[in-house]
């Protein structure tokens, strides 16, 4: 499960930014996850429970916001929603459509004591 690993470089950002900040605890992480990041929520949180346990991040809330999938369409030259990385342009019906958002995922707040 490789939301394992996204959670243990996840505290390590905590870690290295509570080090920068002369931080004692991070009480807070807020998460934005691409609709296309392939990330399995409710696994890294389990994984993400699990691996600040004993860290500067124990008991920390978890805020995660859903950034929303986009793609351009190759044939109608036009900025489409995506719900996944191989759906159809929603207006023309074609397959040639890049993805252009939603496959990010990254920290965008930490709150610290």
């Amino acid at each position: 499960m490789h939301e394992m690993s996204l959670a243990e470089g996840i505290l390590q950002l905590l870690e290295d930014a509570a080090r920068r900040e002369n931080a004692r605890r991070v009480s807070a992480v807020f998460l934005e996850i691409g609709q296309l990041a392939s990330v399995e929520v409710e696994s890294l949180r389990f994984c993400f429970d699990a691996v600040v346990k004993d860290s500067i991040a124990e008991g920390a809330r978890l805020e995660i916001v859903e950034a929303p999938g986009t793609g351009w369409c190759l044939d109608c030259s036009q900025s489409v929603p995506m719900s996944d990385k191989l759906s159809a342009c929603p207006r023309c019906g074609s397959f040639r459509v890049q993805v252009t958002g939603g496959t990010e995922m990254r920290v965008k707040e930490l709150e610290i004591e």
